[in-house]
């Protein structure tokens, strides 16, 4: 074997200050090997620059980015008549829209974590991750039924039983598919089948469970969906105008082309926004009106007594010192437009960071996108990724501040039902016949027809 010529040095055997060779092992914080600062330096070397584009590379160019511009643009106009229709429709509709939702986005961030090779050698693994989805689903869905429309569901003789055990149930379907996934654990799979365990499951709360309550939301009064929504897509546009007229300091390093201009500026001109459109739907009932038929539409409109929230009120300002005597100043407006104040501060400075943490996640995986479900827009998660927060957010602003604490007529048949003995039930029956003929509601053979039955069913 040939010796190594003395006084030959090779760059590439250069050792460090500590006898080691310098290592590429070293990444910066984008995922890029970092070479050791110790290591062999590399110098007089002639970079060539960059050959500038060809006319035909760069027609090609501008032609691309037209491209994806008007089918950016078509599809945006898209949404937004698929949106509005949906929202003058009726609010069943708004639901199917965002079980869509629940159901895409779902999909993608789950897909982002997934590895094709390890899928295809565990078919269970994609399998168990719809029936996670399906459970939470059905749960969700179930516990909003039961909450809102215990009127309907526990006087419906198949129904009752689904009502009154739901919780139970669910749980159980939850415990099947726990037993399913550890049985079908596989050695030499395991980091990647528990990797994809706590993937799914954070996908179910971050994505499943953020949009149930916004589906909740709905079932308040379309103002508590529809106004946090708009807040947060007024905010993202004023956030790109303000930006690039006269952003100049780099907000988070997460999301390079974001000002601390571009951020306040929108705060403003968000605040500014929510007041003009509250004032606007604080004259539709059909906004303002919690569901009581899921057939209302923007014409037929909703019936309800009001919010104290929606009716405008007068607010005096104390009699301060420096004023003259007597001197008042007052102002009347409804208490509504201080709680947007509070919903578009939340929808500027709090909940682009469910953006930034979508693009953590995206640079993590080194992805631009999450999917692809939207052409020009990239995937249901790049438009909803704020959104959820901010719903969430909003059930919980409306049910600790704003929401009146009153007795309803499915909460009195949820105690008459599941409290109540069968005889207790019917002289209750009995009861109510006597004070509605009392109160001029029905007449007397009403009431007659109503002894002569209860007895036989004793």
């Amino acid at each position: 074997m040939a010796r190594g010529r003395r006084g030959v040095k090779f760059p590439h055997r250069t050792t460090n200050g500590d006898g080691r060779r310098s290592s590429f092992s070293d990444v910066s914080d984008t995922g890029s090997p970092v070479r050791s600062k110790s290591g062999t330096q590399l110098n007089h070397v002639d970079e060539k620059p960059a050959p500038e584009p060809t006319p035909a590379e760069k027609e090609a160019e501008y032609n691309k980015k037209k491209a994806n511009f008007l089918t950016r643009t078509f599809w945006t106009f898209v949404m937004m008549a698929g949106f509005f229709s949906a929202l003058f429709m009726g609010h069943i509709y708004i639901i199917a829209i965002i079980t869509a939702i629940q159901i895409i986005s779902f999909s993608e961030v789950i897909a982002i974590a997934s590895i094709p090779s390890k899928a295809r050698q565990l078919r269970s693994t994609k399998s168990l991750n719809w029936y996670w989805l399906a459970t939470t689903m059905y749960f969700l869905y179930g516990e909003t039924v039961i909450y809102y429309f215990k009127h309907i569901v526990l006087v419906d003789k198949i129904l009752l039983p689904l009502a009154t055990h739901h919780r139970f149930i669910s749980f159980i379907l939850y415990v099947f598919g726990f037993v399913f996934f550890v049985a079908s654990l596989q050695a030499g799979n395991y980091k990647f089948q528990f990797t994809q365990f706590a993937w799914t499951h954070m996908a179910l709360y971050l994505i499943v469970v953020e949009a149930h309550f916004i589906m909740n939301n709905i079932f308040e009064g379309l103002i508590w969906f529809f106004l946090p929504a708009a807040l947060v897509i007024t905010n993202d546009i004023w956030a790109y105008i303000c930006g690039i007229t006269f952003g100049r300091t780099q907000l988070i390093k997460l999301s390079p082309k974001k000002t601390v201009e571009g951020f306040i500026g929108a705060w403003v001109m968000t605040i500014f926004f929510g007041i003009i459109l509250t004032s606007l739907l604080l004259r539709s009932s059909y906004f303002i009106c919690p569901v009581t038929n899921l057939g209302a539409n923007i014409f037929t409109g909703l019936e309800c007594t009001p919010n104290p929230v929606f009716i405008p009120k007068t607010y005096k300002l104390p009699q301060y010192f420096f004023l003259k005597e007597d001197t008042t100043f007052s102002i009347t407006v409804a208490p509504m437009q201080f709680h947007t104040l509070v919903l578009a501060t939340f929808a500027s400075l709090i909940a682009p960071f469910g953006g930034f943490f979508a693009s953590g996640l995206k640079r993590t995986f080194k992805i631009k996108d999450f999917g692809q479900s939207i052409p020009g827009h990239g995937g249901m998660t790049d438009r909803m990724d704020c959104q959820f927060i901010m719903g969430f957010f909003a059930f919980m602003y409306y049910h600790t501040f704003i929401s009146v604490h009153k007795v309803k007529l499915g909460n009195v048949m949820e105690m008459a039902i599941t409290g109540l003995t069968v005889d207790e039930q019917i002289e209750l029956v009995r009861g109510m016949g006597r004070y509605l003929a009392n109160q001029d509601v029905w007449g007397e053979n009403v009431l007659k027809c109503l002894d002569d039955a209860l007895p036989l069913r004793r």
